[in-house]
């Protein structure tokens, strides 16, 4: 006997290869049987005449795929060709008896055609490429082979008695084979799909199943707001309640309509059944949509769950007493709260304390979240991740308490930096040119930690991704988006009243003096003024001037004149008659020669704008008569007084008959009862932005409406003023809006009673947060500068569940050119100075037009010319990407349900499982979806350590070899990789019969491995070709250690080939 080194000249291999003759018999005894030898003896096997091979016990693992070693082999992405040459030799030449235990050293026998042993071989080795000797092997290994025909003979007698020692079971060769088949079978997309997704998540301990989160024995599931939600919002409520669980907070920011309140009282009702307290913060507005679900009330149609949470104001927090419903603000134990919901959340802005006084959301962060017991914070908000990505920030801090490193273990070093970082890059694309500035490109420029970012702590859904993953079927269609009306009114049918163009002269040419008595601080006095009010910021290191202050809020207040004269011309005159009763009372003051002048404090003016919120710094500033420059004031506000005094008695003469507006829209309701666009459905909602109109219209519609038209109307203002042509129906909001839309309200049949409403004229106040699906139109009375705020109106109709075939949206514009009309905000507002005091806590002096970054001219130019043509969704708004592009919740979802579903199919999988299928959408083009996963050096030196899915990368490549989608867009390939396989739980017959017959059946794969040396190519880098260029290649690598190596470094966990429909 001699030693077989197995290596150089003396491997195996050479010794088997030289001893199969045409007509020789094998005989072999191995632990494992690997594809990649078989490949090696290929052109030799066929030689054999027959075949006796000992395998281990059924148990036992045959290591069929080879080794860590044999990476480059199945790279070559030839497994189930190989697999079904295997198996159709094994069952043509092979006879198979299973061991009765593990197989402790492996032995091989040749024999010539008439049996006669020609060589044998005996020790620590096995079928496979480093047993063989082609791949490097265990050094310590010890192989021995006979060196005359008697040693063979001594040898091959060893095996035969082995051999007729073990009991030849008929099924042993079948289950070879059947193993062997597994590897080559056809394979349906869904269950590659959940491969890919077991395993980015399911090995991470970021599963989502539901049995696990919502843990039954809390009974939600009983529940009645549990059994109404659907099956996305289920999703979404067990999303976010894993986050609060894991993180300690989530954000719900799912499209507007899509029922965001109802899936945070699942959340809430989860949380008291386990007996936390929980308090729902919301705006003013919004407050009454919380207290119903919680009453003892018959239009509560969760009354039977027993709500119990508290309910106080955002404004309630900078408030030190008093009552706020039935809860007493000097006593309320605002460390108790184990739950705190913040409705609107992106309302919560950091402002600058003034002088060391709290501020709201001071006080939320201090005594609530982090005094007393842990709090978890779940906020919802609709706005969309837009031009400020770093706006998430001070929302985050509630869940984090304020650290900054508090998701260092979950791959977020730093949050602040990650967001600042994520700002720069978008400020970065934004200067791109415009064929360059693609949503692809800012996903690839944001970095991989705001990504992760917001997918640890988002729930986001749109309203085109419910309908293209979760289908219809259970929550109906959506209705139809009719074209929009536009309407151009005049102001004056009479032609006499001046053009709006003209009007906006005038109101740029008012001083509005008697609002910023600072500026007329004579010079050498302003020092004192400054040292008294300027407001310190960054720590001192620059100042906010009052005078600054006051500049803006009179450049502010213009564009609430403008807006105004744009609602309606009755809203008009009263703003104008008031700020004339400020100036004549200013001049009195100055005329009785008061010592001091307080400034009117902004509470006190007309404004319906939250951008004036943004000045509300600062305590009222009284300044002496004596330090004022009394003449030049005087001469201002006289000015004023008559300029005023004009453009009030222009307006006045503007009746109700001779306004156009009023009259188009009582034309377009009475076409609107004749026409209906929805079988008897009469029912609108008008909207505008000013409590004025709103009552204006109330005044001149409501009882020509009942007595022409037979429509009941309402009034809903926010300010107390609701009003109802229903004698018997009560005033308040919950009365009137379940009136006006009694079905998606549920109102019970005990109260139908109360009638019908069908007519409804509101403010914003109703603008967010409402079912009101029973109506089919909606009219913009007056045209909101903010786009958001369009769409959020619209979605009160526009939402699940609507019984109506389609809905109509009208909107009334001035009559001008859109481009004139958008740029008089920038002519009467002049170069504005303000306090940015954002979301993001930052505290930025700002020169530009506006504060508020969704004020942008050319942004809302953009939109607003889309909103003539379509209605457009909240996500489309966004000149880059939106916050539902971000997050992977969904997918969790998908991988927790298909193994709950299929328990233990995704284990059985082998690597490297591929499916062949075609596509019938345009935006999905023909190739090959690889998902690698990077191996050894590759997987502890990460190609970029802010990666959320490492050590796992998706890529799309393209049939001409481009990258079509890189590892950094790996939410956009799994959106293409779930469209791809819904509905196809069975394999693609068709598809696959087309790709056998260009592959061969398998064996020609170079294609695809042009293909996959292109996606690796792509994640370490145009640097690494060099290393890529090895990928292929058996035994190694020419990548020194500590680069990436191409086939060494990465594993083909699954891929999914595309054919063109």
């Amino acid at each position: 006997m001699k030693f077989v080194s197995n290596a150089g000249q003396e491997r195996v291999i050479d010794l088997l290869r030289r001893n199969l003759p045409p007509g020789s018999q094998l005989d072999l005894v191995s632990q494992s049987y690997s594809l990649f030898a078989y490949a090696e003896v290929l052109a030799d096997a066929a030689n054999v005449a027959n075949t006796r091979l000992i395998a281990p016990p059924e148990s036992a693992d045959m290591a069929l795929l080879g080794t860590p070693a044999d990476r480059s082999s199945r790279n070559r992405l030839q497994v189930p060709w190989l697999a079904k040459q295997f198996a159709h030799w094994v069952g043509e030449k092979a006879e198979v008896r299973l061991a009765m235990g593990s197989i402790p050293q492996a032995a091989l026998v040749t024999r010539d055609a008439h049996g006669i042993p020609q060589q044998a071989l005996l020790g620590s080795f096995s079928f496979s490429t480093d047993g063989l000797g082609i791949t490097p092997g265990n050094p310590l290994s010890l192989i021995q082979a006979a060196e005359s025909p008697a040693e063979a003979q001594m040898l091959s007698q060893w095996f035969d008695s082995q051999w007729a020692s073990l009991q030849g079971k008929p099924d042993a060769k079948a289950t070879l084979i059947a193993q062997l088949k597994e590897l080559s079978s056809h394979r349906d997309p869904t269950s590659i799909y959940a491969l890919i997704l077991h395993h980015l998540f399911a090995n991470n301990g970021e599963g989502m199943d539901e049995d696990r989160i919502v843990k039954s024995a809390t009974g939600i599931r009983n529940t009645v707001v549990w059994k109404k939600l659907y099956k996305f919002q289920r999703d979404g409520v067990v999303g976010a309640i894993d986050k609060l669980d894991r993180f300690g907070g989530c954000i719900i920011a799912d499209s507007v309509g899509l029922g965001k309140t109802f899936e945070a009282l699942a959340v809430i009702k989860y949380h008291e059944l386990r007996n936390d307290r929980v308090l729902v913060l919301c705006p003013k507005r919004l407050r009454d949509n919380w207290t119903l679900y919680k009453a003892n009330d018959r239009r509560n149609i969760l009354a039977t769950d027993r709500f119990n949470y508290d309910v106080l104001n955002h404004t309630d927090l900078s408030r030190d007493g008093g009552l706020s419903g039935d809860i007493d603000l000097a006593n309320v134990n605002w460390g108790n709260y184990d739950l705190v919901v913040i409705d609107e959340s992106h309302n919560f802005r950091n402002k600058a304390t003034n002088k060391g006084k709290e501020t709201r959301y001071d006080r939320l962060m201090r005594k609530i979240i982090r005094e007393g017991v842990k709090t978890r914070v779940l906020m919802l908000s609709a706005t969309p991740v837009n031009n400020r990505l770093a706006d998430l920030r001070n929302q985050i801090a509630f869940v984090t308490e304020g650290d900054d490193t508090a998701l260092f273990d979950h791959g977020i070093a730093s949050i602040h930096s990650t967001t600042t970082r994520a700002q720069k890059a978008f400020n970065r694309w934004l200067e791109l040119p415009e064929a360059s500035k693609t949503p692809t490109a800012l996903m690839e420029m944001l970095g991989f930690d705001y990504f992760a970012l917001l997918d640890h702590l988002t729930i986001a859904r749109s309203r085109r991704h419910i309908e293209k993953y979760y289908g219809i079927a259970e929550t109906g269609r959506f209705p139809d988006r009719l074209t929009p009306i536009n309407i151009k009114a005049d102001v004056d049918r009479a032609g006499e009243f001046q053009p709006i163009k003209q009007i906006n002269l005038e109101i740029r040419r008012l001083h509005l003096a008697s609002y910023a008595p600072l500026k007329y601080v004579k010079p050498d006095k302003q020092a004192a003024y400054d040292a008294k009010y300027n407001m310190e910021i960054r720590g001192g290191e620059s100042f906010f001037r009052q005078a600054d202050r006051e500049e803006s809020l009179i450049h502010l207040i213009r564009v609430n004149l403008l807006k105004r004269m744009e609602s309606a011309v009755s809203s008009f005159a009263l703003t104008l008659g008031r700020q004339l009763r400020d100036v004549n009372s200013t001049l009195s003051r100055i005329d009785a020669h008061e010592r001091e002048f307080e400034e009117i404090d902004i509470a006190d003016v007309d404004v319906d704008d939250p951008a004036f919120e943004s000045l509300l710094v600062g305590r009222k500033i009284k300044v002496l008569m004596s330090d004022v420059d009394l003449v030049r004031w005087r001469q201002d506000l006289t000015e004023d007084r008559n300029r005023l005094a004009t453009l009030l008695a222009a307006a006045n003469q503007v009746s109700a008959k001779r306004d156009d507006k009023l009259n188009r829209l009582r034309d377009l309701i009475a076409d609107k009862c004749k026409n209906p666009t929805n079988p008897g459905n009469k029912k609108l909602i008008v909207f505008t932005a000013f409590a004025d109109t709103a009552s204006y219209l109330y005044d001149e519609l409501a009882g020509w409406a009942k007595a022409e038209l037979g429509l009941e109307c309402a009034l809903v203002t926010g300010t107390g003023g609701n009003r109802t042509t229903l004698p018997g129906l009560r005033k308040d909001l919950t009365s009137i809006l379940t009136s006006f839309s009694p079905r998606s309200k549920e109102r019970p049949a005990e109260l139908a009673t109360d009638g019908t409403l069908d007519l409804l004229i509101a403010t914003d106040c109703i603008s967010e947060g409402q079912n009101l699906q029973d109506c089919d139109w909606l009219v913009n009375y007056d045209i909101h500068w903010n786009p958001v705020r369009i769409i959020q109106r619209f979605g009160r109709i526009d939402r699940i569940g609507s019984v109506n075939q389609s809905i109509q949206l009208v909107n009334f514009w001035p009559n001008m050119e859109l481009e004139e009309y958008i740029n008089l905000e920038q002519r009467v507002s002049g170069r504005m100075v303000l306090l940015d005091i954002s979301a993001t806590g930052e505290e930025n002096i700002i020169e530009q037009q506006s504060g508020n970054a969704m004020n942008d001219l050319e942004y809302r130019r953009k939109q607003l010319l889309k909103l003539q043509d379509s209605v457009i969704d909240i996500e489309d708004l966004s000149s880059g990407v939106s916050i539902t592009d971000l997050t992977l919740t969904d997918f969790r979802i998908d991988i927790a349900e298909y193994e709950k579903a299929h328990p233990g199919k995704l284990d059985a999988l082998p690597m490297g499982a591929c499916t062949v299928t075609t596509s019938q959408d345009t935006d999905i083009p023909p190739g090959i979806v690889f998902c690698l996963r990077a191996e050894g050096v590759a997987a502890e030196k990460a190609i970029d350590p802010s990666y959320p899915l490492a050590p796992h990368y998706l890529v799309h490549v393209g049939d001409d070899g481009e990258v079509l989608l890189p590892y950094t867009q790996a939410k956009r390939i799994l959106d293409r990789l779930k469209r791809l396989s819904l509905g196809r739980d069975l394999p693609d017959a068709s598809a696959y019969a087309r790709h056998e017959k260009s592959t061969r059946s398998g064996e020609d794969m170079r294609a695809a491995q042009k293909q996959l040396s292109a996606a690796v190519s792509s994640i370490v880098g145009k640097g690494e070709e060099r290393a890529v260029a090895s990928l292929f290649s058996k035994g190694g690598t020419h990548a020194m250690k500590g680069e990436f190596a191409g086939s060494n470094d990465f594993e083909v966990v699954a891929y999914m080939v595309v054919l063109p429909q």
